[in-house]
């Protein structure tokens, strides 16, 4: 089912975007980053789950890094790779889904990134996500996470109310056929924070295109870091 919906959507690109810039978001988190490590982001093994068309990946390669994405739409995966090998970059695209067990060795990555991409786990299935993060995350490596938040959004509590799905604060988007999740501030922290330190967690509201309509949303971005123990 997830997999004929993310296929549909990258062929029509009715929510997410064909834009093949990095996100502002993710430029904010290296800046962080270069600040807190205290030199140059690269040389450092990435991962970034539900990859997309590449936007995000690809630049970190860009910059000098390792990096694989994980995707389960055939046709991101596809343009991801095309832009790849129009920058003459050795990014990896993986299909996979983030939801089921990685296929990489304990502690390998530096950094992980999810931008909006585990709002359409299920339950169980964002269980496997956080303990695989956790387990192929270097030790006080950074995880970034990119949430859709509930607190104060108008639109969630709109959809909650006449699209609820069947797990707590979550939705059915039928034009997609896509279930997501909205988290309050006090169950994101509950969610992450029994794997993770919560470095850094901000909300932020910015707009979302539908169908050609910009809908306001809110959004956690949270700076996540693996403990050394």
């Amino acid at each position: 089912m997830q997999y004929e919906a993310w296929e549909n959507e990258y062929k029509k690109l009715s929510l997410v975007t064909g834009k093949p810039e990095p996100q502002k978001d993710l430029l904010r988190f290296i800046k962080y980053l270069k600040k807190d490590l205290g030199s140059t982001i690269s040389g450092l093994d990435v991962l970034d789950l539900g990859s997309g068309t590449g936007r995000n990946t690809n630049h970190l390669q860009k910059m000098g890094n390792n990096c694989v994405g994980i995707e389960i739409s055939d046709t991101a995966i596809s343009i991801a790779n095309k832009r790849a090998k129009a920058e003459s970059l050795k990014t990896t695209f993986l299909k996979h889904n983030m939801g089921e067990q990685y296929p990489f060795q304990n502690e390998k990555f530096d950094i992980v990134i999810d931008f909006i991409s585990s709002n359409s786990l299920n339950g169980s299935e964002r269980e496997i996500y956080l303990k695989e993060v956790n387990r192929v995350l270097k030790k006080s490596g950074y995880f970034f996470v990119k949430a859709l938040c509930k607190d104060g959004d108008k639109n969630a509590a709109n959809l909650l109310k006449k699209s609820a799905g069947v797990e707590k604060d979550t939705y059915i988007i039928e034009e997609l056929g896509l279930t997501e999740k909205v988290f309050s501030k006090e169950e994101f922290k509950a969610t992450y924070k029994s794997y993770f330190k919560i470095v850094k967690l901000d909300k932020k509201t910015s707009y979302t295109r539908f169908n050609n309509r910009s809908y306001k949303r809110n959004f956690w971005i949270a700076y996540l870091k693996k403990s050394d123990y």
